[in-house]
């Protein structure tokens, strides 16, 4: 194992870091230091300039941070428009689309983030049918049977790209090409991937991809992306609109909507200016480091979580293939439940999730003993619980 880290030098800018063993940004990523001042400057901003904050920074602040997030995969610009979460993304790319004809259906696995789930199967009351592809081994989700569900009934694709239990890799690639194949939309989950596994939406020809800023792109939460491919973004009209959206907003016309450009077509009410400050210093730094030079480190330090884990003789619910695994481990020890919680109370930051135990996800800050650090305490708290069981 190396000694040196190049990627460490950034360790100091996150102030958690400090006083925590921090492995859980699958799930919320380590706050930047310059967070303070980005909402030193918002707060600023709206006092000192008030309503005129408005046109001097705020109205395009929400296509600029979508053009940040696009950079980091390869998106063209203005392709990207922000939001508070997946699940509204989710819910403007389906108000594009009819449900009431023949071509209805609506393809996922049951791997998905379950909101997601919750959001499609919700479309039936709208003429959709829904087919869910199940899992075997609830790790990984099986190719051939999603690209087999994948037919000329098939109106849009829904699945994620690493999956938030296990961290399996699902073969973007394939299922765009078969969804094109059969003349049907793939929209595409990167909430797991974007900022620790490289993705590049222009070489996959993805329809739509859609995320957040909570987990690696360290950016906090209440900022979603919706990225529309851009000939599509010309073309379609979402019906979950609103006054962003429109030619002239301002004009404050009475009557149907006139869609202006893409990022702003898919946009809609008012925009949530602080989460958007906020997301700024993480984004930057994530582009500082480099997806590529994240995806490295990720998938060593993955590979020994797994190592240290197989030592123990406990059942790792990810792929070891590290080309089919992305940045978590979720371990299930004995009582992982009861483990995570202990765990927590040392100030070793992991998470839980059923049918995968517990998730530990080291980011490009973590270094190597914290693995270790990790490891150990889980080593101790079952050797206690056995001792007082006795």
């Amino acid at each position: 194992m190396p000694t040196s880290d190049e990627l460490l030098r950034y360790r100091s800018e996150f102030p958690i870091l400090e006083h925590t063993t921090y492995l859980i940004s699958n799930s919320l990523g380590a706050m930047p230091r310059a967070v303070y001042d980005a909402m030193k400057g918002y707060a600023d901003t709206w006092a000192t300039r008030g309503v005129r904050a408005w046109e001097e920074r705020w109205w395009t602040l929400a296509a600029e941070v979508g053009d940040e997030i696009g950079t980091l995969m390869n998106a063209a610009k203005g392709s990207v428009s922000t939001h508070q979460n997946v699940t509204t993304c989710q819910a403007i790319v389906a108000s594009c689309f009819d449900f009431s004809g023949k071509r209805n259906q609506v393809v996922y696995s049951d791997m998905n983030f379950p909101s997601v789930m919750y959001f499609w199967e919700a479309q039936r009351a709208h003429g959709a049918r829904v087919r869910m592809v199940k899992t075997d081994d609830g790790i990984t989700v099986p190719t051939e049977r999603l690209l087999d569900a994948i037919n000329e009934d098939t109106l849009l694709v829904a699945i994620s790209h690493v999956i938030f239990r296990s961290a399996y890799i699902n073969d973007a690639k394939s299922i765009i090409e078969k969804a094109h194949k059969v003349g049907a939309h793939v929209v595409l989950d990167t909430y797991q991937s974007l900022g620790t596994v490289p993705i590049d939406v222009s070489a996959l020809d993805v329809d739509f991809a859609c995320g957040g800023v909570l987990k690696w792109l360290c950016g906090g939460p209440g900022v979603g992306y919706l990225y529309v491919r851009p000939d599509l973004g010309k073309k379609f009209e979402p019906t979950f609109t609103g006054w962003t959206a429109h030619q002239n907003p301002f004009g404050f016309e009475i009557g149907p909507i006139r869609y202006t450009d893409p990022p702003y077509r898919f946009m809609n009410g008012t925009p949530h200016i602080p989460s958007l400050e906020a997301a700024r210093p993480g984004l930057k730094i994530i582009a500082q480091v480099g997806i590529e030079r994240i995806r490295e480190k990720s998938k060593r330090q993955t590979a020994r979580l797994i190592e240290l884990a197989d030592k123990h003789g406990w059942r790792v619910n990810t792929p070891r293939d590290p080309e089919r695994r992305g940045g978590t481990v979720s371990i299930d020890m004995p009582d992982s439940q009861e483990v995570c919680s202990q765990l927590l109370k040392r100030d070793i930051l992991v998470d839980w999730r059923p049918k995968a135990g517990v998730r530990m996800s080291p980011h490009f800050y973590n270094t190597d003993q914290d693995l270790e650090t990790a490891i150990s305490a889980v080593e101790e708290i079952l050797k206690n619980r056995t001792v007082a069981t006795r």
